[in-house]
């Protein structure tokens, strides 16, 4: 049976995917995001230019969706049956320049929605947690039962306070929310601030990459077709609410996953597939640790694979040459 869900971050890298995703398979799409210049905007409007011309029922409002006064206005009337939130200021980096920013779209939209998810009476609302969530934790890999209090940038505070807030409304007000603690996400129509995008355009143009704490990364590098996987997998099957008490307090429809490729790779790794896709070599501009940043990611997907059936399949031997070819194609190098 069809869906109506309304997507927040729809000109974003993973809204504009999984909007083309529901599309396809024949659900309708309700998109809001504000289109905002924390980069390119031209690209948000290239994605969503992709979806208007795509064949299914999409709907677009250019807000943001922590004005409540213009989100309201916007859905009056509307029906939808679910939401899936991805909307958000991104960046770990950016939140140490611009802080307002993350209170004002992760806090204070995230309540909004929630809000929206309360009143309107959706079966299920699906939004964007991160793997960063995870601070500095040394244990490997991250599990969804590890501590995650002792976040190291702001972007994480607000990401680990949506998923706090989550929780209460799940508890008070029933509501079914899973909550996706995203790693490392690339692929094509990518974001520009991410490093394998950044990486490409300095590799082809023959100016150096930055490379941070002498190579000494690792991250769990997640395809775009394996995460949009895991939300429809998400989205169509909302946690249960069986009322019952059990150890600790009353059950709560609310549901946490990783959603990662459960391999960490090495960042040098990920240059020399970049340069043999490239058919250049990378100039490595060496620089220190930056603050707020981790040196590894690495997601246990147990539960979701348990949950859901969530299963990965594409490497970065597969998936870093396709990004290249996307990337090539889309500035017509």
């Amino acid at each position: 049976m069809s869906k109506r869900v309304l997507i927040t971050g729809a000109a974003g890298f993973i809204g504009a995917a999984l909007a083309g995703q529901l599309l396809a398979r024949g659900d309708s799409v309700i998109g809001i995001d504000n289109c905002n210049d924390y980069y390119d905007p031209a690209l948000k409007q290239a994605r969503l230019a992709r979806l208007r011309e795509a064949a299914g029922d999409f709907t677009f409002h250019q807000l943001d969706f922590a004005d409540m006064d213009a989100l309201t206005a916007a859905l009056d009337g509307d029906r939808f049956d679910a939401i899936v939130h991805l909307g958000a200021q991104a960046g770990v980096r950016y939140s140490l320049e611009n802080p307002a920013a993350y209170v004002q779209s992760n806090l204070v939209g995230h309540a909004n929605m929630l809000e929206v998810a309360r009143h309107r009476e959706v079966a299920h609302m699906v939004y964007a947690s991160s793997s960063s969530v995870y601070g500095g934790n040394h244990k490997l890999p991250f599990s969804v039962d590890d501590r995650a209090d002792h976040p190291v940038s702001l972007y994480a505070a607000t990401k680990k306070a949506n998923e706090l807030m989550s929780e209460t409304y799940a508890h008070l007000y029933r509501i079914p929310l899973t909550g996706l603690r995203f790693f490392t996400v690339y692929g094509p129509w990518g974001r520009p601030d991410m490093a394998l995008w950044i990486f490409t355009g300095k590799i082809l143009a023959g100016t150096p990459i930055p490379v941070f704490n002498k190579g000494e990364m690792w991250r769990d590098f997640t395809f775009i077709d394996d995460i949009i996987a895991g939300v429809i997998a998400s989205l169509d099957h909302p946690p249960a609410d069986d009322g019952a008490v059990k150890a600790g307090g009353s059950a709560k429809p609310h549901a946490i996953y990783n959603i990662g490729n459960h391999r960490s790779e090495k960042l040098t790794r990920v240059i020399e597939l970049l340069e043999d896709s490239c058919g250049a070599k990378a100039t490595i501009d060496w620089q220190p640790m930056q603050q707020g940043d981790v040196t590894r990611t690495y997601a246990d997907i147990d539960a979701i694979q348990r949950d859901l059936g969530y299963q990965p399949r594409t490497s970065i031997d597969e998936g870093i040459p396709r990004f290249v070819d996307w990337y090539k194609d889309y500035h017509q190098l």
